[in-house]
């Protein structure tokens, strides 16, 4: 069961080729790599941020949302 408030969902753009795909966030792990499902790019956290979706996604990584830090 997800926390009250926290938002499981986000949707990831592509800072290759601009694909924008929702996805579910892990709540037990942060996710450092994804890969593009159009082009292929293999995506990684910006420098500062804990995953793919702190850095690419319209919503961050459950632990953020709950004002705490991920898991790097």
């Amino acid at each position: 069961m997800a926390d009250q408030g926290v938002v499981l969902k986000s949707t990831l753009t592509c800072p290759e080729c601009g694909h924008v795909e929702t996805e579910t966030m892990p709540t037990d792990a942060c996710q450092w790599f994804y890969e593009c499902n159009s082009c292929g790019a293999g995506l990684k956290p910006k420098e500062g941020n804990c995953c793919v979706f702190c850095s690419y996604a319209t919503v961050p990584c459950p632990p953020i949302q709950k004002g705490g830090s991920c898991c790097r």
